[in-house]
């Protein structure tokens, strides 16, 4: 049987457990894990802060001269949060045992003015899984450490079991006769979860328990209240679950259990192993049980299923290695059931071990989200995923049918709506972010690597839809394409035109810019033309632009078009060729010492080659051009021109001039490339110029890592087509938007999101780690990446030696303020005293996440799925100003009044509340009309005192 008393360490309920023994009851062991404890191996582990002390991973606090180990006093808030053990999901700068992290940068002030969270630490004990009600009577029955909860801040930890008989409920120690501190199970009117009494509310330490920990008894004909924490959320399930079967069956519980709770699946399960069991003797052999169980649930390791039989017939005393029904039936409960989805089912499921039709409903409109849903399509989805067959025809949904439905891809975080293109697509070009390759023909670094073909075919098979040619003169008349100044290999300019020509569209049929370097004579520029005319033919987009237009076309005009960006002649050049300046990024890398960028660049301006004329024919709306400066482009730069800016110019236009930034590219292109400083071919953050508007930031596909992660991630949310809509305030002339805003963005409505860390599943072994064997500590990171007031970032603690289902159920919150340009990126990494490996990521922009309990499907560090590798969260996202639930997505551009949605009142058919809430119905819209039309005159206002501003200025 299970363990279920404390572990060492601060308790996850947010307060300080007792180390102390109770009267021999429980069992504590040293080195629990940080935390509260939930894995062993802590014991004795040590790890290095950034300061290179050493620090305890976790020991047990110990009570001081006089204190008494059954009381705790009240705690001073000083005290208390360094007691409680919330570091965890708090990292501070300097905070021992949590690795500082750089990925990255975070507004200083925002930590200042951070709000308090809480958390609850899991102990849940490895040895013995919770798999059903009976699991949790007997464990009840064992008893574990409560947390009682009293008025005036006194907290006192009492050891609480469940009487043999199943009718009462005890406590001890206690100053009360022992008839005294119990509570009869009849008594007990109701058991209700959280911090949902008059006693919690008032208690002064109500910020520093855990929601998921808390719950309460009411009992007896005056309702008193029995307020309780645990130390994990798993513990207060177990508490919570069982009390309510015994409310409903009382003593009879484990008899009604015994013949209902799991017939279905023993049934299944039976059946399954009779198929198996051909020659019908009661037994299998061992390695067909093993392969059966790993059919079932292809996420386990071989070597641990068979180490669990191993123990199971050791424990029984028994030879060989055949395995029976039961056997075989109780290594299934043991090694397949999650407790965390199992809690979840009891919680819709009116005291069953299954949810039928209703229960399902409910959970699906509830937490998932779903609207208008019908006991039809709650039977569908049984019908599609409970693998028993009586399951099916009484419309039943089993554990292992909850299981397989919440580990489907029904239930994935990211919304299925964007898998497919889902935004505007007649928008100017100007007006999307475009995913963009740097040097794409490299495969390696800049500077020695290698050129390839297979780069141009990774690029466009990813939904790149801007790619680069640096084309130099080269042998037999053939030009080739390679980093002029560097040791890069060459390639031949027709092989690289053959490929695009046949991979431009595979991933997306919107029009691809193929962004010209021009180093080739003129000989060799014609045999360019030849190339690319020949080979692409009618894909070329040649048609001059409109003159009386003041925008680029869309991208649904010049789909299945090739758009070529490069120098162009001027329009009274008469002659076959003429001269223009050069824009030699590969001369910029060979002067990357330069002191000045601005001076760098004034020093390429007198720089200019032979363009042939053909070749400038084929330019037609992506003419190059040089940037002078935002008040010259305004007046004098046409649409159809892009400037192309070096990452450090692109970084000080950002930091200097954010909102001309961001209004320049309201009507032109600006393609951003990376420092040449970056010989590794390293890449820049996305995000530092994506929040000033730039279009084609150019990125090393050949360099995995955090910021392909954000660029891959980011380009997924319109059917991976290459092209994304920008938010409304980057695009709208009126509008004023500062990329550097450290602040609630003007018009748009802040979204607070809140993500709970259930538990993670089937964590590998990082890649080239060998010094812990097949050991994992996992640990889990929440990133939020966006405009500076929305970077933020939080951990959960350490789970020592379990990769295979480690629950961390902690919980973030998280304000942000540009919801259309914020990204979530989860990453897991493993907790190493030498540096912390990456296990997996996900990065998902805000805009696709799906509420409810979702699974996250982790990703390698090139960006290829982990087989069976997930995180299993839950995700609520509320307007910061209240209200519930965003019914629809896009909540983040401003609305105007034909949009405006309004709260709608569920019929309950319960005539007294129905018309109560009829009535508030129209005090509700009131409200809410009141709070839109105060929250635009606000902006309007802003927006007249600007125009007004930049009026005065020009006169």
């Amino acid at each position: 049987m299970a363990e279920f008393g404390s572990g060492g360490g601060t308790g996850g309920g947010g307060l300080p457990s007792s180390p102390g023994p109770v009267q021999g009851k429980v069992a504590f062991k040293a080195g629990d894990g940080e935390g509260g404890g939930g894995g062993g191996g802590g014991g004795g582990r040590s790890r290095f802060d950034s300061a290179g002390s050493r620090v305890s991973n976790g020991d047990c606090a110990q009570p001081g001269a006089g204190e008494e180990p059954g009381s705790a006093p009240p705690a001073s808030p000083e005290s208390s949060s360094k007691e409680k053990g919330f570091s965890a999901s708090q990292p501070r700068e300097g905070k021992p045992g949590i690795p500082r992290r750089s990925s990255i940068i975070k507004d200083g002030t925002k930590q200042k003015r951070e709000r308090k969270k809480t958390v609850s630490f899991s102990s849940m004990p490895t040895e013995k899984k919770i798999s059903s009600a009976s699991d949790c009577i007997n464990a009840m029955v064992e008893g574990s450490e409560l947390k009682k909860v009293r008025s005036n801040s006194r907290v006192y930890h009492r050891y609480f079991l469940l009487d043999a008989d199943m009718q009462s409920l005890r406590w001890e120690p206690s100053k009360k006769d022992s008839e005294k501190a119990k509570i009869d199970i009849k008594s007990i009117k109701e058991v209700r979860t959280g911090k949902n009494t008059d006693i919690f509310r008032s208690n002064g330490i109500y910020d520093q328990i855990s929601e998921d920990c808390a719950f309460s008894i009411i009992y007896g004909e005056n309702y008193e209240s029995l307020d309780l924490v645990a130390n994990s959320a798993d513990v207060a399930n177990i508490w919570v679950t069982g009390l309510r079967y015994l409310i409903s069956y009382g003593k009879h519980t484990l008899d009604v259990l015994g013949t209902t709770q799991d017939n279905m699946r023993t049934s299944w399960l039976s059946q399954m192993f009779s198929e198996s069991d051909v020659d019908d003797v009661g037994h299998i052999p061992l390695c067909n049980a093993v392969q059966f169980i790993k059919d079932l649930n292809p996420g386990l390791k071989t070597n641990k299923i068979e180490l669990k039989f191993k123990e199971l017939h050791r424990s029984r005393e028994k030879t060989g290695t055949e395995v029976t029904k039961e056997e075989f039936i109780e290594v299934f409960h043991e090694l397949c059931t999650r407790p965390e989805i199992y809690f979840l089912l009891v919680q819709f499921s009116s005291n069953k071990e299954f949810l039928d039709t209703k229960d399902l409903m409910m959970f699906l409109e509830a937490e998932q989200g779903m609207a208008q849903v019908t006991e039809e399509i709650s039977l569908e989805i049984i019908q599609k995923y409970e693998p028993a067959k009586e399951g099916q025809e009484k419309g039943c949904l089993s554990i292992d049918g909850f299981t397989n439905y919440l580990t489907s891809p029904d239930c994935h975080i990211f919304d299925p709506e964007h898998k497919k293109v889902c935004q505007d697509m007649k928008q100017p070009l100007s007006h999307y972010f475009i995913n963009s390759s740097h040097n794409t023909y490299l495969i390696e670094d800049q500077f020695r690597g290698p050129s390839d073909i297979t780069g141009y075919i990774r690029a466009l098979k990813m939904g790149c839809r801007s790619v680069e040619l640096d084309v130099w003169d080269g042998p037999d008349n053939e030009p080739v394409i390679y980093t002029g100044h560097t040791m890069t290999s060459q390639i031949v300019f027709r092989s690289v035109i053959d490929i695009i020509n046949k991979y431009a569209f595979f991933a997306s049929e919107y029009p691809l810019i193929l962004c010209l370097e021009n180093h080739c004579s003129i000989k060799q520029q014609k045999v360019m033309v030849q190339h690319m005319k020949k080979i692409l033919g009618d894909k070329l987009h040649t048609q001059s632009p409109n003159i009386e237009e003041s925008y680029l076309p869309s991208p649904e005009s010049l789909k299945g078009k090739i758009l070529i960006k490069a120098k162009k002649l001027s329009a009274n050049c008469s002659g076959l060729e003429g001269d223009v300046t050069d824009e030699d990024e590969g001369a910029e890398m060979s002067q990357r010492v330069a002191k000045e960028v601005v001076e760098q660049q004034n020093s390429m301006t007198g720089k200019r080659f032979q363009l042939c004329k053909d070749l400038s024919e084929l330019v037609s709306i992506c003419k190059s051009v040089q940037f002078k400066e935002f008040q010259v482009s305004f007046q004098l730069q046409k649409y159809w021109e892009v400037c192309s800016f070096n990452e450090v110019l692109a970084s000080k236009y950002a930091n200097e001039n954010p909102g001309d930034f961001v209004n320049y590219n309201k009507r032109f292109l600006a393609r951003v490339f990376p420092s040449p400083m970056r010989i590794d071919s390293s890449n820049m953050n996305p995000q530092d110029f994506w929040k000033c508007g730039c279009q084609i930031v150019a990125m090393n596909f050949q360099t995995p890592g955090l910021m392909m992660d954000l660029n891959i991630g980011w380009f997924r949310q319109n059917g991976n087509c290459g092209y994304v809509l920008r938010p409304a305030i980057m695009r709208e002339e009126v509008s004023f938007f500062s990329a550097n805003t450290k602040d609630t963005v003007p018009g748009v409505s802040p979204q607070l999101l809140h993500i709970k860390i259930i538990s993670g599943q089937n964590f590998p072994k990082p890649k080239g780690s060998g010094a812990k064997g097949d050991v994992v500590d996992p640990y889990v990171y929440v990133e939020i990446h966006g405009i500076p007031a929305d970077c933020a970032e939080q951990r959960t603690k350490t789970m020592h030696q379990n990769g295979d289902n480690p629950i961390f159920d902690e919980s973030f919150e998280f304000q942000i303020n540009l919801p259309e340009l914020a990204m979530v990126r989860f990453v897991v990494l493993d907790d190493d005293y030498i540096g912390d490996e990456f296990i997996g990521q996900y990065t998902i922009p805000f805009e696709c996440l799906q509420t409810g309990y979702r699974h996250v499907p982790l990703q390698s560090l090139t960006g290829e799925s982990l087989a069976h590798a997930s995180l299993f969260v839950h995700v609520a996202i509320t307007n910061r100003r209240g209200g519930g639930k965003p019914h629809k997505r896009g909540l983040s551009v401003r609305k105007g009044k034909k949009s405006r949605e309004y709260a709608s009142m569920r019929t309950l058919w319960i005539k007294t509340i129905d018309e109560v809430c009829k009535n508030a119905l129209q005090p509700i819209r009131d409200a809410t009309d009141l709070r839109e039309n105060m929250q635009v005159q606000s902006y309007n206002q802003f927006i007249g005192s600007y125009v007004y501003l930049c009026i005065m200025m020009c006169m």
